[in-house]
């Protein structure tokens, strides 16, 4: 049993070895442009607020530089590291279902980066002016530039990964997991958890909750498009008894 299961965690530890390595390199390289980065993170919110942001620590600029490279060095990897988990569950593949590494890659880095655009051009720009106008005349924004880092990345991320529901359901679906069947029965669950994760994600006024909603029940209905075009639903018994006829 046990020498059965090495060469996994060997051929674990081998990729796993890769993915540190690949994002790494990626950190070093945000971090000695992270000034850009964050030149870039502030530009969504410049029509709200125009202001230098603050720090109340003395090593807070140097953590949120930290930051930015964690957060920008993940989708510099992503590529790379969405590579090394196919090649790491291929070798229990079909050899059909190993074509689907290249298009799996390319679609889900699409996919992700697509869910950052659309945060970043059009959500985010939008709640930003909502929360920082929010209190009129009666508030000054001054905003900590560490806080600021953590609630973009967060917001971005949260679209990024919303955005892979169609890669998703063309996986599980290759693998016989779901069918179209199986997401049209889950539709209003999916509703549910869809406006639940867009109250969390998005700040608390309607609309942006809406501008993230929307598009991700959009999203689903693709997800069943794409579901019944790979596994549509069969239903066994309607096709006895027809061959029975």
């Amino acid at each position: 049993m046990l020498d059965e299961i090495r060469p996994h965690i060997a051929e674990l530890r081998n990729r796993l070895f890769k993915i540190v390595i690949s994002y790494g390199v990626a950190f070093l390289i945000v971090f000695m442009n992270w000034q850009i980065v964050y030149a870039w993170m502030k530009k969504p919110l410049e029509q709200a607020f125009d202001k230098p942001m603050i720090f109340t620590s003395l090593a807070e600029p140097f953590i949120t530089a930290l930051k930015i490279s964690l957060y920008a060095g993940f989708v510099l990897a992503l590529p790379f590291i969405m590579w090394q988990v196919w090649k790491f569950i291929a070798p229990a593949l079909y050899e059909n279902e190993k074509k689907m590494a290249v298009p799996f890659v390319f679609w889900s880095t699409v996919m992700f980066l697509s869910g950052v655009a659309f945060a970043y051009y059009v959500v985010f720009p939008f709640g930003a002016n909502v929360l920082i106008n929010f209190g009129g005349v009666d508030f000054v924004a001054m905003l900590k530039m560490n806080e600021y880092i953590g609630f973009f990345a967060k917001f971005m991320f949260g679209f990024g990964i919303a955005f892979e529901l169609p890669v998703f359901s063309y996986a599980l679906a290759k693998f016989d997991l779901i069918t179209d069947k199986t997401l049209i029965e889950g539709f209003r669950y999916a509703v549910v958890i869809i406006f639940v994760v867009a109250a969390i994600l998005t700040p608390p006024d309607p609309m942006t909750q809406l501008l993230m909603a929307i598009p991700l029940i959009i999203l689903y209905g693709v997800s069943i498009l794409v579901a019944k075009s790979v596994n549509p639903y069969k239903d066994l018994d309607k096709e006895e008894k027809q061959e029975n006829q």
